[in-house]
């Protein structure tokens, strides 16, 4: 009695495991994306709690000023040096100084960066849609702390591949709130 496979049977085996791996590998990747796009999200809203922290430590405003260079946003720590606040004009001459490099988020999560799917709804109910900018400061691309525990109010849209996120911020409370958008229902989730 001979025992052993044949080759169709062989063949048909592994033709079986390359289909059922292709099939599992668009899940994965979008798995993996929509777990860095969180990530970098979450990473965001800790560094505005650590700018919040070092106003309150620094009795004095600090802002975190996001910049477009190129195609990608860069953001940069600031501390207020005259007591008017954090403003650009003040970074440029010098006067509100540095606190952090600047860095950019894709730096730390490859393929992910501030951006907003195109038609995405406004993260709050009855505010502005994101359309082509993803940082959502009022007026200002600043999202500045006082030394009371105040803030900038906005929203920065964080984008993957396949998944879109936005960090809340709270100017009462300087408190931060991380949203997913679910294309599916076309509705924001809390995180």
């Amino acid at each position: 009695m001979a025992t052993g496979y044949s080759l169709v049977e062989l063949l048909f085996a592994l033709g079986l495991v390359a289909t059922l791996g292709a099939m599992a590998v668009p899940q994965g990747v979008s798995t993996l994306d929509d777990a860095k796009t969180a990530g970098a999200a979450r990473y965001i809203a800790g560094r505005l709690q650590q700018v919040r922290m070092a106003a309150a430590a620094r009795a004095a405003s600090v802002g975190m000023k996001f910049t477009l260079a190129g195609s990608q946003y860069v953001f940069g720590v600031y501390v207020d040096g005259n007591g008017n606040g954090v403003r650009s004009a003040d970074i440029s001459s010098g006067i509100d100084f540095e606190l952090l490099a600047p860095e950019r988020l894709t730096d730390r999560f490859s393929g992910v960066d501030f951006g907003a799917l195109p038609g995405l709804p406004a993260a709050d109910p009855g505010g502005t849609p994101p359309g082509t900018s993803p940082v959502r400061l009022g007026s200002s691309n600043i999202a500045s702390f006082g030394p009371l525990g105040t803030a900038t109010s906005g929203s920065l849209y964080i984008r993957g591949q396949h998944a879109q996120y936005v960090v809340r911020l709270y100017g009462d409370t300087a408190k931060t709130r991380i949203l997913k958008f679910d294309t599916r229902t076309n509705q924001w989730r809390p995180l």
